[in-house]
């Protein structure tokens, strides 16, 4: 009688301090628990893991493989191309971030894990990085670790996306106030998220942060520069250059990213899935809080996003 045997993944460190590719495992909605398992310890412990050669998977499996990690959500404010939970992140729609950003972080419960998988890459440039903000908290000299503890800062959907993106295309600026902002959130999270499952504090910034509550523009932009140039600095951060059906699933409360905008005009399409996730707590024990609206509409399809406002 021959006995049926699991194969565990094999895991490759790419950084010292983040990332790690991941071999001998076919994703999708029929991984057997222990290799969930594995692949879920992996990634709370490199906090972003890479797979190549995925190309089996279609939007339905990448769901289905989705929802071995928690309940899929769709973007509260972007419509899905599936009609469910695929998020497409396509160039030809302007779609290249070019900025440090955590996802979704202007509603209270945003996603805890991203699942993004490439299926169209350019022939140069195009890639992503990462960076563990961990790492970065854990690396601060302790007043300033003192410092951060203590802040919360407002977070919105609502940026100026022509200066961040001063030659952004038309579509793009459009997409931007017609689609992205077509709700307008703030939200005011902790600057220090204390991680649900591996009790670790990160920094909980990037791109969609407006201020640090109770300060002055002048001030609030100098402390959030300084924080995130320790969150940014190289050893805190890993690199992927795509191949079309690799994927990259990131812990995305402990991480930011940043997709590089250096392909010209060749297309770059992905699709990305998000996990829910929970209502960060600061140091202190204080939960993050929904300011505006007074809930987060549900999508068109599925629950909403962050929709919860206590912890």
């Amino acid at each position: 009688m021959t006995t049926a045997t699991t194969t565990l993944p094999t895991i490759t460190k790419i950084g010292g301090r983040i990332g790690a590719e991941i071999g001998g495992v076919r994703l999708g909605g029929d991984l057997p628990e222990e290799t969930v398992a594995e692949v879920r310890a992996a990634l709370l412990a490199h906090k972003v893991i890479f797979f190549r050669g995925q190309d089996h998977l279609d939007e339905a499996a990448h769901e289905a493989f989705a929802q071995l990690l928690g309940t899929p959500v769709a973007h509260p404010t972007v419509p899905s191309v599936d009609g469910r939970y695929a998020l497409g992140i396509d160039s030809h729609h302007g779609a290249r971030a070019n900025q440090w950003h955590t996802d979704v972080t202007f509603v209270p419960a945003y996603p805890a894990f991203s699942i993004l998988r490439a299926v169209t890459v350019p022939p140069y440039g195009g890639n992503t990085l990462w960076a563990n903000t961990a790492t970065a908290y854990a690396g601060l000299p302790e007043p300033l670790r003192a410092l951060a503890d203590s802040l919360r800062a407002l977070h919105s959907n609502e940026y100026d996306y022509a200066a961040v993106r001063p030659d952004a295309l038309p579509e793009a600026l459009a997409q931007y106030r017609e689609v992205f902002t077509s709700t307008s959130f703030l939200t005011e999270h902790p600057v220090v998220r204390v991680h649900p499952e591996t009790g670790e504090r990160s920094l909980l910034l990037g791109n969609f942060v407006q201020r640090i509550a109770g300060l002055t523009g002048r001030d609030s932009r100098a402390l959030l520069d300084l924080f995130q140039a320790h969150i940014e600095r190289p050893e805190n951060t890993v690199r992927w250059q795509w191949r079309a059906g690799d994927v990259a699933i990131w812990d995305n409360r402990a991480t930011q990213h940043y997709g590089v905008d250096d392909s010209d005009e060749h297309e770059r399409t992905l699709r990305r899935v998000t996990v829910d996730g929970d209502v960060p707590v600061g140091p202190d024990g204080a939960p993050s809080r929904l300011i505006s609206p007074e809930t987060v509409p549900a999508p068109a399809f599925g629950i909403a996003s962050g929709a919860s406002t206590a912890a």
